[in-house]
């Protein structure tokens, strides 16, 4: 028998009883898979590639999850075109109305059916490059166009039975250091009005026009030939011979001129008061009816250089943190107008006659402005176009306008300021319908009814 000497004590453990990393799971292997161990460097090498196996599966893990995910999702319909029409030159812009496509080129314009895609006619007199164009049907195989060249000009087009007509360039002047440049052209849905928006050296403007439709209608059929006296050639097999004028005469266009109607300048910046009375401000106020743009005022230039200074001394601190810059206003030069159909925030007279589908007045906004100003079209034309005509409505904002957008309707106006907020104007009934503030200060580019 043997009989233990020493109390019954549990051995220190030592380093080579330490399990290792490889052996930590010995209990669980098959018997019949277990391998020798292997020396280093291969159990590093061994281990890496376990490695690389590993993050590899990963990755194919992931990918399938999102390839499943995307099978989820509906995806969109893929549309392949189904003709194409061959230009002269190079294409930069287009316009369908109608059963007509217009295309603006390097060289002119072309006009294309849209059945055949076939080349209708062409207009290269100038070999001018188009850079944008404006079409609208106007009825009777009669469609309208307003096309911009690099040069700025604005182009007045009458196409009629498969035949470009020239009725005027909009802003042609004789001397080319007073030349201006287009920036912006909108054509009224009816193609009633046309809009454009200047820049000149120094300054800015908006040209209201008025387009005599009606009369161009019967000017047209009543010339059912083709005009003369542009460059129109017709691409067709039986045609062989090209009409080829370097310069178009505006006598040669027999279709009535369009007529100006306003000239909208920006708003000149806010100066100190030249009034001795209030007496003196009110006598250059209309009837007191309508907010102004604020330029019958008594405040002096004093007091505004006094009131700056004691915002500059209160609040130096923080001028001084955020680098304070010396910042004189200047006019705006750039400009956003729509074309607004009658409603009751646009008055007009009795003796005036308003059509539903026809615009009565317009909206501009400049940039840095507060105000939104309304114009009417409907006025009867004085024998001098004002050049500077009053707005008969404005909509001051607490903050300056950064962009504006019309419903198809042309009953809800949208507005969204610099503060980030965004504000639906029902005009038919004259007030907001919701005014949304975006919680984080970022300025909207643009805004779009869908």
């Amino acid at each position: 028998v043997y009989i233990r000497k020493h109390p019954l004590e549990i051995p220190p453990p030592s380093e080579k009883d330490w399990l290792k990393d490889d052996e930590e799971d010995f209990f669980l292997q098959d018997p019949d898979r277990k391998r020798d161990a292997l020396p280093q460097p291969f159990r590093m090498i061994n281990k890496l590639v376990m490695r690389v196996f590993e993050n590899a599966m990963e990755i194919i893990e992931r990918r399938e999850m999102l390839r499943e995910a995307q099978k989820l999702k509906v995806q969109p319909t893929k549309c392949f075109p189904t003709a194409e029409f061959q230009v002269t030159g190079r294409a930069n812009c287009l316009a369908v109305s109608g059963k007509y496509i217009f295309v603006g080129l390097s060289v002119g314009l072309a006009a294309f059916k849209m059945s055949d895609c076939k080349e209708v006619c062409a207009w290269d007199a100038v070999k001018t490059e188009i850079c944008a164009i404006h079409a609208l049907d106007l009825g009777n195989e009669c469609h309208v166009l307003l096309a911009v060249d690099e040069m700025g000009l604005v182009w007045l087009f009458c196409f009629h039975k498969e035949s470009f007509l020239l009725v005027k360039i909009l802003n042609e002047v004789e001397d080319i250091s007073k030349r201006s440049t287009c920036v912006e052209v909108v054509l009224s849905s009816g193609g009633d009005y046309a809009g454009v928006l200047l820049q000149g050296n120094t300054k800015a403007w908006l040209e209201i026009y008025r387009l005599p439709k009606d009369s161009w209608l019967k000017e047209m059929e009543k010339s059912s030939g083709a005009p003369a006296g542009l460059a129109c050639r017709e691409r067709r097999s039986s045609c062989t011979s090209v009409v080829q004028n370097s310069s178009i005469s505006h006598s040669d266009a027999k279709l009535s001129l369009p007529v100006l109607l306003l000239k909208v300048k920006p708003p000149k910046p806010i100066t100190g008061s030249s009034f001795k009375s209030p007496l003196d401000a009110l006598k250059k106020v209309d009837d007191g009816s309508m907010l102004g743009l604020g330029y019958n005022h008594l405040i002096k230039d004093s007091q505004w250089e006094q009131q700056e200074a004691i915002f500059h001394s209160t609040y130096r601190e923080y001028l001084q943190a955020e680098g304070e810059r010396e910042s004189k206003e200047e006019i705006p030069r750039h400009a956003t107008f729509h074309f607004l159909l009658p409603s009751r925030i646009l008055q007009v007279g009795p003796e005036m006659k308003v059509q539903p589908d026809v615009p009565a007045g317009i909206s501009v906004h400049w940039d840095g402005s507060h105000n939104l100003c309304l114009y009417l079209l409907n006025c009867p034309l004085k024998e001098k176009v004002d050049s500077d005509p009053k707005p008969d409505v404005v909509w001051p904002c607490a903050a300056p306008i950064a962009c504006s957008a019309v419903s198809s309707c042309s009953r809800y106006l949208a507005l969204a300021c610099e503060d980030a907020t965004v504000t639906i104007w029902d005009k038919h009934l004259g007030y907001p319908l919701s005014v949304t503030a975006i919680l984080e200060e970022r300025l909207i580019r643009s805004i779009h009814f869908l």
